[in-house]
């Protein structure tokens, strides 16, 4: 997985960010199973139990994809920094593919009440992720995943929201437009900064108060994060619960055993893939 430095202001920052690398709701058991693979069993609500560390492993994994940067590849951009970005005419090509495949997207907490409880999800499951807050998930991704009935995750940093410059940002009135369409607004840090690499302080400055600037502007809940660099540290893993999130999101390392809530894989779907290419990393990634 790439680790990069920082730089010292935003635009460096976000353009270079990620690159490749509550009060609890109530549950009910309306929810069919469509495929034995995706539910244990068909709870009831007086069955519902939590899943231990083992179980939440042994259950199948339900794909996750991850994406960055929505637009043509230019002159400037390093190779490395194209594994972050897909032209939206092949963005567009894989979200159809994956329509015409069957793929259902589901948010994360149909993934947490899975994953915990062992409630069912549609036969052929899918989420769709968005790091750092880039407008063309926006402008491109949104309208994309709404043609076709899907729905995404967006892990929003906070610095970078209205910010313009050689990359364009989301502004607060585009992610509560995508939350109040049914998209899932989530926590991706401030600035990116190393999620290992915290200190006492980041815990308020990276945590709780994008948490809080989130919940201002959506007027929901926070409960899901996902790692800068899909890095993490597992004696912190703790420390997420305790700040409010229900589970987090790394790329495509081993999850850790005793905290796989915390440590849900995701693949990034490359600009260089084609759709069949995408198709096959699915399978293999997520067997």
């Amino acid at each position: 997985m790439k680790k990069l430095i920082l730089g010292a202001f935003i635009c460096p920052i976000i353009f270079t960010a990620c690159q490749s690398s509550s009060g609890e709701k109530s549950l009910s058991a309306t929810t069919e199973a469509t495929d034995t693979s995706f539910v244990t069993a068909t709870p009831t609500t007086d069955t519902l139990k939590t899943a231990d560390a083992a179980t939440i492993l042994a259950r199948k994994e339900v794909p996750v994809l991850c994406y960055h940067q929505i637009r043509e590849w230019l002159p400037s951009d390093g190779n490395r920094a194209k594994d972050d970005i897909i032209s939206p005419t092949k963005f567009k090509e894989h979200v159809k593919m994956l329509a015409d495949s069957g793929y259902q997207s589901i948010l994360p907490d149909q993934l947490y009440d899975y994953l915990v409880y062992g409630k069912a999800l549609p036969k052929k499951p899918i989420m769709f992720t968005f790091d750092d807050t880039d407008l063309d998930q926006f402008t491109v991704a949104y309208p994309t995943l709404k043609q076709y009935g899907f729905k995404g995750v967006y892990f929003i940093m906070t610095v970078s929201i209205g910010k313009k410059g050689r990359i364009a940002y989301m502004n607060a009135q585009q992610i509560k437009e995508l939350s109040d369409q049914g998209n899932v607004i989530a926590s991706h840090t401030y600035d990116h900064k190393n999620f290992a690499k915290f200190n006492e302080e980041d815990w308020k400055t990276q945590i709780d108060e994008p948490t809080q600037k989130l919940e201002k502007i959506t007027g929901k809940k926070i409960e899901y994060f996902a790692y800068p660099y899909g890095v993490y540290k597992s004696s912190s893993l703790p420390k997420l619960k305790e700040h409010g999130f229900k589970a987090a999101f790394i790329l495509s390392t081993k999850r850790d055993e005793n905290y796989p809530l915390y440590t849900i894989r995701r693949i990034i779907d490359p600009g260089n893939y084609t759709a069949r290419n995408l198709l096959h990393s699915i399978k293999k990634s997520f067997k």
